[in-house]
């Protein structure tokens, strides 16, 4: 695989000569109808593989000109070899992204005489039969929507998707990094069997630390036999470290990214609303908050201060966001509210500054937000954060060093999805109506983990009537239908869990959903929300339909979402907020507020927490702790490895863990050898399995197996056995 950070150059030797491979029309828009004069490093430099039918990965910041750099070879392909029908399918990993998207690949697929369409949740039916009977030349839509119509009545998927020749995958970072990734390989290999051709793939992505990986994770099952790249001219392709030591060659610090980025430190959520309302005004704004319940609050702070609020989450309506979100891009002075449903591609106009409430777990995270400002000429990058508690700072200097460094974490598929690998023997015998029992595994061409490996859980299903056994031949069972029956299956082609929300209304109209914690805990006085930046006193609740119905109030609302997933900071963003306690600055600006509080923990906390030569075994009273700064992750694999010595009743943290309180130096030395190098996987709270989608298709082990090696982080598990370990007891 080549990773090109140059500019490609044509096929007579000459750069200039590129163009030339462009469809003349295409070529002529360009000029004239976008009035660009020249194409962007990246678009020129994606010509020639892309036209070569090459798989490729395009790596560029936010606003880079990616999908233009996918669109403009792709059309030209299309023009030149007489693709008919659907040819190029567009997958986004949002909906809203799509929405954004459809518009501006029509007007480009449009000056060649050809159509793009869009097929996702929220279509109707109608334009879902127009497709059918006229099919577009390129088709924007989900994994999910690709697989509901592999598996649905309604659509010939041979005759739409026959004639398939490339996939563009945007956003492929946002994929390959959880299941979802794992289920767009599978319906991937599943096209392939349809068109009975390889599909060129082309990802679209911000920077990732691991570009060359991430193309052989999208090329799937011939990955290594088919032709592929990474493009990326310019670009600073950083170092990922894979045990997260936060050690970084002197080229990368040199290499600090460029941006205008202040660390403050306010306090609390409150004094962040007055902050915002102060400064900046006359400006466009985007703030982002890593929770639903801080956007309902800060959004409702600033509203009381008569700040122009617009909110965007996921549990408001898709009418409340788009209505948001489109007021934003037309507004100047005003402030948007969001968590990370605009942290992707999403174009909501020219902004002139981000604000980061607290801190993103993730660098990556972070290069996405701050990418959205600095587009227009003569602006820069920039990004305030306000941090409203002193750990939350001390996590945002911690990936601010890490960022000035140039790295950036790895993309790295979830192990072992083997709920998924459930979910898919079921998807495609749905598809095909029927399945040999012994040619099943041809339908991924080989991929692992869908390959002869998934017997067990073929067997599973078999024998819990899933699946329905006769000559042979496989058949949706009882089971299945059962479970996931329901409007023809929809629920088999979501690949993640969300916990049940109720849908909140007022009127006629839908303001978005709400956790049913909030409807049935007890509180004095009348029950109000906070929904979409405003107060709502709920008239009725309807429980059989998860509906309830609201009317305006003039204050005290609460918001309340219960959060999924395993909460916890990576290893390497731990090490880095431990190198800040020992005095490491990020080279950025820092308020007086932010240098005091970081001063203040560092003279007060710091002695009791971390110490330069090692980790640290603290005791004050019975609480003993083991200060690791190890992550989430590593740390529950050491609570499961060292039983003898941890509190068994614990939840592990990003930066310690708990002993026993009887732990002694002897005793923990002794544990330490009857280790040795044999790591275990974290213990699983079996309700954790509830939260794998599809789980219930699966033997019970194999559900607490695969919770369990996502728990474990054995690489940096085993990196902090290996230091030295200090014992300060306080007498």
């Amino acid at each position: 695989m080549d990773t090109d950070s140059t500019a490609e150059r044509g096929p007579a030797g000459g750069e200039a000569n590129v163009l030339d491979r462009l469809d003349p029309v295409v070529l002529h828009h360009i000029v004239n109808t976008l009035g660009w004069p020249d194409l962007r490093p990246l678009q020129r430099a994606a010509i020639a593989p892309l036209m070569d039918g090459e798989d490729a990965v395009l790596l560029a910041p936010t606003a880079g000109g990616k999908t233009e750099a996918a669109c403009f070879p792709l059309l030209s392909a299309m023009s030149e070899r007489g693709w008919t029908g659907t040819s190029v399918l567009y997958l986004c990993p949002l909906k809203a992204l799509l929405n954004n998207l459809v518009g501006r690949v029509d007007s480009y697929a449009q000056w060649l005489g050809r159509r793009a369409a869009l097929w996702h949740g929220d279509i109707k039916e109608s334009h879902r039969q127009r497709i059918r009977t006229e099919a577009p030349d390129v088709l924007l839509t989900t994994p999910e929507s690709l697989e509901a119509m592999l598996i649905g009545v309604k659509t010939d998927h041979a005759r739409l998707l026959g004639g398939i020749r490339a996939v563009v995958v945007d956003e492929v970072h946002a994929f390959a990094g959880d299941d979802r990734g794992w289920h767009l390989l599978a319906v991937l290999e599943r096209l392939e069997r349809v068109t009975g051709r390889p599909i060129q793939r082309v990802g679209l992505s911000a920077t990732v630390g691991n570009p060359d990986q991430l193309l052989h994770w999208l090329q799937g099952a011939r990955a290594g036999s088919r032709a592929g790249r990474v493009v990326a001219p310019g670009v600073h392709l950083p170092t990922a470290h894979a045990a997260g030591d936060g050690k970084q060659s002197t080229d990368a610090v040199s290499r600090r990214p460029a941006g205008e980025v202040e660390l403050d430190y306010v306090g609390s959520l409150d004094n962040a609303a007055k902050l915002i309302a102060a400064l900046h005004q006359g400006e466009k704004r985007l703030v982002f908050c890593d929770s639903r319940r801080q956007v309902e609050e800060l959004g409702a702070a600033l509203r009381a201060r008569e700040v122009t609020v617009f909110l965007s989450h996921a549990s408001l309506s898709v009418e409340e966001r788009l209505r948001s979100e489109q007021a934003f891009a037309e507004a100047r002075d005003c402030v948007i509210v969001s968590t990370s449903t605009l942290e992707l591609g999403i174009d909501v106009g020219d902004l002139d500054r981000v604000i980061q409430i607290d801190s993103p777990a993730s660098v990556a995270s972070f290069l996405q937000r701050i990418g959205r400002t600095g587009r227009r000429a003569g602006t820069v990058r920039n990004c305030l954060f306000l941090t409203t508690h002193k750990d939350t700072l001390l996590q945002a200097a911690g990936l601010l060093l890490l960022w000035s460094r140039g790295w950036v974490e790895p993309v790295l598929p979830p192990p072992e999805p083997r709920h998924l690998v459930a979910q898919q023997l079921l998807a495609i015998t749905l598809q095909q109506h029927k399945l040999g029992d012994q040619l099943w595994q041809r339908q991924w061409n080989g991929l692992a983990p869908f390959d002869a490996s998934a017997a067990p859980i073929l067997r599973h299903l078999t024998e819990e009537n899933f699946l329905d056994s006769d000559g042979g031949l496989l058949f949706v069972g009882p089971e299945a239908e059962r479970r996931f029956g329901k409007r023809h299956f929809i629920e088999l082609t979501a690949s993640f869990t969300a916990p049940p929300q109720f849908t909140v209304l007022s009127g006629r109209t839908e303001i978005g959903r709400t956790d049913p914690s909030v409807l049935t805990e007890e509180r004095p006085g009348p029950r109000r929300l906070l929904l979409g930046g405003r107060s709502w006193q709920v008239t009725y609740i309807d429980w059989l339909r998860k509906r309830v119905f609201v009317e305006p109030a003039d204050g005290g609302g609460i918001a309340k979402w219960m959060s999924g997933g395993v909460a916890g900071l990576s290893h390497t963003l731990t090490r880095a907020m431990r190198e800040v306690l020992l005095g490491e600055d990020p080279p950025v600006s820092l308020t007086r507020r932010a240098t005091a509080c970081l001063t203040e923990q560092r003279e007060n906390d710091a002695s009791g927490t971390v110490h330069p030569g090692g980790t640290l075994i603290t005791r004050a009273g019975a609480d003993v702790r083991w200060w690791t700064w190890a992550g989430y992750r590593a740390n529950a694999t050491l609570a499961a490895t060292l039983r003898s010595v941890t509190d068994p009743l614990q939840r592990p943290t990003d930066c310690y863990l708990r002993l026993r309180e009887d732990v002694t130096p002897a005793a923990w030395r002794e544990a330490r050898e009857d280790v040795g190098e044999n790591l275990v996987l974290p213990e699983v709270d079996p309700r954790a399995v509830r939260g794998l989608k599809f789980s219930a298709a699966l033997p019970e082990r194999l559900a607490v197996a695969t919770v369990a090696v996502r728990l474990a982080d054995f690489d940096s598990a085993g990196a902090v056995l290996g230091e030295p370990v200090r014992f300060q007891y306080d007498v």
